[in-house]
């Protein structure tokens, strides 16, 4: 009796990491809607709990070694949805210039296709964020926080000196983030073309040398 009664007491905590990054998920569109309405405050406070989320979610899948492959795909999809949704409605309300906008979408794509060309030419599903990448993300989450910080710093009226430390690290964050655009992009490349090389040319994939 207890062994069977053990699972369904289990499951639930089992579950939380996944239920978090659902909810990281969910929090998407009344973020945008708290942008397009201009209630930064509220768009600022929403980012700062769905940054909560996405390290709580990792330290519970770490604690209760509970790394499931739905989990696996569905956190990183959960960060690029997040983020690449306020990149374009910052961008949108003028608040983040086009270009670095641009340079996170085509570095997010390019990745994409690194994906599809491992998984195509060696069958690999599992491709592991580099350092260059994780240090991408965390600029883009630095860079969307100081935007928000900076415009309800602006829009209440707050301290003048605050406000302008708050605009000079928007702006660092934002010339990090096209810089790690580009260089984990790059990285990326050069990863996929040392794995498709040294990949087994047997099995017939109709491409030879």
């Amino acid at each position: 009796m207890p062994d069977q009664a053990s699972p369904s007491i289990t499951n639930p905590l089992r579950a939380a990491p996944n239920i978090l990054t659902l909810a990281r998920i969910c929090l998407a569109p009344f973020l945008v809607m708290a942008m397009l309405d201009g209630r930064y405050m509220l768009g600022l406070w929403l980012f700062i709990v769905a940054g909560l989320t996405d390290a709580l979610d990792g330290t519970l899948a770490r604690l209760l070694r509970q790394r499931t492959v739905l989990g696996a795909y569905l956190d990183p999809v959960a960060d690029k949805l997040l983020l690449s949704t306020l990149f374009l409605v910052l961008t949108y309300k003028g608040l983040i210039p086009a270009r670095v906008t641009v340079l996170v979408f085509s570095r997010d794509l390019g990745i994409l296709s690194v994906a599809a060309i491992l998984y195509a030419s060696v069958g690999r599903r599992e491709f592991k964020p580099s350092i260059f990448g994780k240090a991408s993300t965390f600029a883009q989450i630095v860079a969307v926080a100081a935007v928000l910080l900076e415009r309800v710093c602006n829009t209440s009226g707050g301290v003048h000196g605050a406000a302008n430390w708050v605009r000079q690290l928007a702006a660092i964050a934002l010339d990090a983030t096209m810089a790690l655009a580009i260089l984990s992009g790059l990285h990326y490349a050069w990863v996929v073309s040392r794995r498709t090389q040294h990949a087994p040319t047997n099995g017939g994939s109709g491409h030879g040398k």
